[in-house]
């Protein structure tokens, strides 16, 4: 799946120029004309982006101001389009980018070019891939645990270990990423447990040269969903 938006307005000439422009960038767009749905529809959904019609939209603030509240879309990049409401009040609610009424093609484009990387990013953030690979984890006494990793993603791996964690924390997990030869070991600590043998593992701060590979390789998963899905 591609970078995904939710622009929330009822102005038919602000959908008119954001949407084509957000498909000439490969945005894709959900659109929503009421501030309580759109509330509701953050509540469930995750967005790379989302645009909010601060002003002439009924509400438009509040959603502005919850988004970053939550919980789903709290990372989210947030874009602001204002007809009265001041730049540095949007920013302190959350918004990232503005627009100010009337919108134009160009100014959009420019706009919403610049954002895309902070996009890209933060879908990199969460993005997590579904991997059977072994986890080698290693406590600070030494003792090394196997466990089998169930997804992957830039911060963390999800690990079912075949019974219930010893107890104590782990300092260290090594892996090889599928189809690569070099392993990759990190500093860890358990996120969560559900008691099963189920847990989160967080990844400390890695090695750059081992963050350049994981980075790497979770990019060419998510090149290959987004080609699957075309």
């Amino acid at each position: 799946m591609g970078l995904q938006s939710l622009l929330v307005t009822s102005d038919p000439q602000v959908i008119n120029v954001l949407q084509p422009t957000l498909e000439q960038l490969a945005i894709g767009v959900e659109i929503c004309r009421g501030a309580e749905a759109g509330n509701e529809i953050l509540l469930s959904e995750k967005f790379d982006g989302v645009i909010v019609d601060c002003d002439d939209l009924e509400g438009g603030l509040e959603v502005l101001e919850r988004l970053k509240k939550g919980t789903s879309n709290k990372n989210s990049v947030a874009f602001a389009i204002l007809n009265g409401t001041s730049m540095q009040r949007a920013f302190e609610l959350g918004a990232n980018f503005v627009l100010q009424k009337p919108v134009s093609p160009k100014n959009s484009l420019r706009c919403f070019s610049a954002a895309v990387g902070f996009m890209t990013r933060e879908r990199r953030r969460y993005f997590r891939h579904a991997v059977d690979m072994e986890v080698k984890l290693v406590r600070a006494d030494g003792r090394e645990f196997a466990a089998r990793a169930t997804n992957l993603s830039e911060g963390g791996v999800a690990i079912h270990f075949g019974g219930k964690l010893p107890r104590g924390g782990f300092t260290t997990a090594v892996f090889h990423l599928p189809g690569q030869t070099a392993s990759i070991e990190c500093p860890s600590e358990v996120a969560w447990a559900d008691g099963s043998g189920r847990a989160g593992i967080r990844f400390g701060e890695m090695s750059a040269v081992a963050r350049e590979q994981l980075d790497r390789w979770l990019a060419e998963q998510m090149d290959r969903v987004d080609q699957d899905e075309k």
